[in-house]
């Protein structure tokens, strides 16, 4: 599980019957701090989140799945969360 940033929605003239009805977005991971970290990825929108969210995101084909209900998907990320907020705490340990 990731947090990501959504950097863009992208648009299929053909996809997979099983995403119809579900966005395909670009997601840039982050660190704690704010961070760009690693490369972007492609995931499957399972909280109708938008360009510029913080989301949380799955990147387990099974969890993936889970989200959309559809067990025969062929799909290995996806949105399952959109942040409010993070907050960071030292605990001192």
């Amino acid at each position: 599980m990731i947090i990501g940033e959504i950097v863009d929605q992208l648009f299929a003239t053909r996809k997979h019957p099983s995403f119809e009805g579900h966005k395909l977005l670009l997601v840039q991971p982050l660190e704690l701090d704010g961070n760009q970290e690693g490369e972007q990825i492609l995931a499957i929108d399972g909280v109708d989140a938008g360009v510029g969210d913080r989301v949380l995101c799955v990147l387990d084909g099974w969890a993936a799945m889970k989200v959309l209900g559809k067990f025969e998907t062929p799909v290995n990320a996806a949105v399952v969360g959109v942040i409010d907020q993070i907050d960071l705490t030292d605990t001192g340990q």
